[in-house]
């Protein structure tokens, strides 16, 4: 028997170190706190986050909106680059801007992420990212979870998830039933492929010759670096556009494409007639769908390919609300109409 084994099994023995995890804490709580808004409350156990609804007494009827969302496999490319504070970025658009689709300010959010092993500075670089990014979407940071499963994940594997909290006036909630022959369709960019399809991006990877240190024509930087490209956040630009114009309904363009998204937010008599024409998707997109020889059809329900968040406005509005995205730097565009139909969005 060795003398280890004498002294007793330890939980480092078991691969957790609750001394990284303690460090890992102290290096973000200071980008953490930056993402607070005046109605967050210190809980002085720090096992909870506290939030003061007190806020809530400016509404009528406060509906509360929840979202839970996670990044997906793009986590692995981050891992392999090496690069960890933008899917914080991500992690936030996927879970907030699903909230403000209904009309929903955002309040907060907590994040969870799963590691197998913590890395102080690693777990920091997450948070931290995590943080700025509910910074630029009005919400606050209350808490969150990090969670060290040696054995279960290898040393360098992670995953993160998170879930956000907003609040919306009853009589002001966005959504198919505002929607009406006439209205026009606008779409707002996306700053790249954002959070979705990383699972064929990976298998294209995989697949053809395409690497993620090359920098081919098409793109000012490596692939690695252009696939990495944090999620828009729309929270604040989408809550100034309900504020400037009439605003009937948002789409989230996340897993399923322009369409599929479109659709949820369209009544069964209405569709939505979306001109190509109207954009021309980013390079990443077209050199994906080479490299991968992925029909054309396959990239429209697998990516946004370039519309991140669709909006459908009163077209005695559109002008207004496209000056709005301008003034925001946002850009914005007619992406097409609505008119009667089955609740279909289509292409043309």
């Amino acid at each position: 028997m060795t003398d280890d084994s004498a002294a007793g099994t330890s939980y480092a023995a078991a691969g957790v170190d609750i001394a990284a995890g303690e460090r890992a804490v102290e290096l973000m709580k200071s980008r953490v706190a930056a993402s607070h808004r005046p109605e967050v409350v210190e809980d002085v156990s720090g096992f909870a986050g506290l939030f003061d609804v007190s806020a809530l007494k400016r509404f009528e009827r406060p509906l509360l909106a929840t979202s839970t969302d996670g990044v997906g496999t793009k986590v692995d490319l981050a891992r392999r680059l090496g690069v960890y504070d933008t899917i914080g970025h991500d992690l936030v658009g996927m879970v907030i801007d699903d909230l403000v689709v209904c009309g929903a300010e955002p309040l907060f959010m907590t994040d969870y992420i799963a590691c197998g092993r913590v890395v102080p500075e690693r777990i920091a670089a997450i948070v931290g990212g995590i943080a700025e990014a509910c910074a630029l979407a009005g919400c606050a940071l209350v808490g969150g979870e990090t969670a060290e499963h040696p054995g279960l994940l290898g040393p360098d594997e992670f995953d993160v998830a998170g879930a956000g909290t907003g609040a919306v006036e009853a009589a002001k909630v966005l959504g198919p039933h505002r929607v009406r022959p006439g209205d026009v369709v606008l779409g707002l960019a996306s700053s790249g492929i954002h959070s979705n399809g990383y699972s064929l991006v990976r298998h294209i990877l995989r697949e053809s010759d395409l690497s993620l240190e090359a920098t081919p024509p098409e793109l000012s930087r490596t692939v690695g670096e252009e696939l990495l490209t944090p999620t828009r956040i729309y929270a604040k630009d989408c809550l100034a556009l309900i504020d400037a114009a009439e605003v009937h309904a948002f789409a989230h363009i996340t897993g399923g494409g322009l369409a599929a998204n479109l659709a949820r937010s369209l009544p069964a008599g209405c569709d939505a007639v979306l001109r190509r024409s109207s954009w021309e998707p980013l390079p990443i997109f077209g050199l994906l769908e080479t490299y991968g020889r992925v029909p054309r059809a396959e990239m429209d329900k697998t990516f946004n390919m370039g519309v991140g968040m669709a909006a459908v406005v009163a077209a005695s509005d559109a002008d207004l609300a496209l000056r709005t995205a301008a003034e925001r730097g946002l850009p914005a565009w007619v992406l097409g109409e609505i008119v009667e139909g089955t609740g279909q969005a289509r292409l043309v």
